[in-house]
């Protein structure tokens, strides 16, 4: 099992209910959002499609819509849904005493990916 290395990114109120927060990685953006029940969800901020921010679409239950051609992608796994086909980048996530924690550990052959 691989361990990963989490880092303390913010308190779950400083991210809006049915909202999102992007966090800057050396990387690229990763937009981390909370859904109307507190579930905390982070996936690369690009829609598989052509690229949408994530971070600036709808979000509905435990999915987001693109703001650009309204793909609808699942938070949990960043798969989309429907008749599309795609795949965000999704990355794990904790929640601790109200604390959120995000892993953002690359291996090699991912380091180019975002």
């Amino acid at each position: 099992m691989i361990e990963r290395p989490w880092v303390e990114i913010c308190e779950i109120d400083d991210i809006p209910v049915r909202g999102c927060r992007v966090v800057q990685t050396p990387h690229g953006q990763i937009a981390v959002f909370r859904t109307a029940a507190d579930e905390v969800f982070a996936l690369e901020n690009r829609c598989p499609h052509k690229g949408g921010p994530l971070s600036e679409g709808i979000l509905h239950g435990r999915q987001i819509t693109c703001p650009l051609h309204n793909w609808v992608i699942d938070l949990a796994d960043g798969q989309a849904t429907g008749a599309d086909k795609g795949c965000a980048r999704s990355f794990p996530v904790r929640l601790e005493r109200d604390r959120v924690f995000l892993s953002v550990k690359f291996n090699e052959k991912e380091e180019g990916s975002l």
